[in-house]
């Protein structure tokens, strides 16, 4: 990528904040009243005179992070996991960039407890993307721009798209090339409800879109893609999803509302998730340059393939997984992992999340089965993953 070619500016309408601008951005949010709403909902008894006084003392992205982000998500992880545990650091070239691209787990923390862990591994932050559909409220677009986060566009008409995607991608292959930033971006768009992980080939295709020049494997290559596996033991949200899929079920036309957005959000966040670990993969270039395939339509899934790969097989398994597997194909497979206390622990936290489902009377045999899926799945591919 020619860097000289490139005016910054082109990007305002995505790009996070740049340094200047923090000062300004900070005052908006002090003044809206949902962040503090906010604040007082994540750090109870905050003194917010002070909490201001601080933020407006902050003239880089770097000092709003390493200050309000890293002691917020911090503390947050603290109460609402067991631990938070990291693994495959020495597969990150440091005279490098990367896209890590993950599976997606939690809306925000996915890419909140990342950078945590760069920050203790000595590396800088990544920039974030996140779709414009979350950014309900102003003072959340303004927080997640100061957390370095870029916006992808999702609410546009099918002719704005192309338009968007092209834009998006040349802001990545910026970001990596020119700016010296890594980025994090999921495999797909939204989270898969039945945590089966797969790497969407309209995403690879997005990031091939720039440079203009060069094949699509050159364009990816470009990006030092590394995938990253995210475990999490307990999904928070397991049951809101599994209570969608019986909305679907019922109502082929059910659509979530604004409302389930910010409830998926506030429950991701506050609820409890176990154990939490990051793993990262290999980086792809060398896989994808040993890629033999003369139909080139069909390349794409080839990649899509390798990324799916390196993530299934790096996923942390807890009890959890291995007995929702064995209860949902009714055997004792994996016996050995796991102890009867594990398996009513399990039955008892399942049984709790289905009670907390409002709005529709759960059809408790289907909600059952789509929440032992949805631990299920997780192993299942990685038993294929690694054969």
């Amino acid at each position: 990528m020619d860097c000289n070619s490139y005016d910054k500016k082109k990007f305002d309408n995505i790009a996070p904040f740049y340094d200047h601008e923090v000062k300004q951005a900070i005052q908006e949010l002090l003044a809206d009243p949902g962040l503090k709403h906010a604040v007082n909902y994540i750090i109870p008894n905050v003194d917010w005179d002070e909490f201001s006084a601080e933020m407006m003392s902050y003239k880089t992205i770097k000092d709003f992070q390493t200050h309000i982000i890293y002691n917020s998500v911090s503390a947050l992880g603290r109460r609402v996991t067991t631990s938070v545990n990291s693994e495959g650091w020495e597969k990150i070239n440091r005279a490098q960039e990367h896209v890590f691209m993950s599976n997606h787990r939690d809306i925000i923390l996915d890419a909140g407890f990342l950078n945590i862990l760069r920050h203790d591994h000595g590396f800088d932050t990544t920039e974030i993307a996140i779709g414009d559909n979350l950014l309900i409220q102003p003072w959340i677009r303004t927080l997640v721009r100061l957390n370095k986060s870029f916006i992808v566009q999702r609410g546009v008409s099918m002719r704005q798209k192309l338009i968007a995607s092209k834009e998006l991608s040349e802001y990545i292959h910026y970001c990596i090339c020119c700016k010296k930033e890594s980025v994090w971006i999921a495999q797909r768009e939204g989270r898969a409800k039945d945590s089966n992980d797969r790497t969407q080939e309209s995403l690879l295709k997005m990031l091939a879109l720039a440079p203009d020049k060069g094949d699509f494997i050159d364009n990816i290559k470009e990006l030092n893609i590394i995938p990253l596996s995210i475990s999490y033991e307990y999904d928070p949200c397991d049951y809101l999803k599994a209570k969608e899929f019986q909305q679907k079920r019922d109502n082929p036309d059910f659509k979530k509302t604004q409302r389930d957005d910010l409830l998926n959000m506030e429950i991701g966040i506050l609820g409890f998730k176990g154990n939490v670990m990051f793993r990262f993969g290999n980086c792809i270039n060398e896989q994808i340059e040993n890629i033999i395939e003369p139909d080139k339509r069909l390349i794409v899934d080839h990649v899509a393939r390798i990324i799916d790969k390196e993530i299934h097989s790096n996923y942390e398994m807890y009890p959890c997984n291995y007995i929702a597997h064995d209860l949902l194909n009714n055997e004792n497979r994996f016996a050995d992992k796991y102890s009867d206390q594990d398996v009513d622990k399990f039955k008892s936290y399942l049984d709790n999340q289905i009670k907390k489902i409002d709005e529709i009377t759960p059809d408790y045999e289907f909600i059952w089965h789509k929440m032992l899926e949805m631990y299920s799945n997780i192993l299942t591919n990685h038993l294929e993953s690694i054969k």
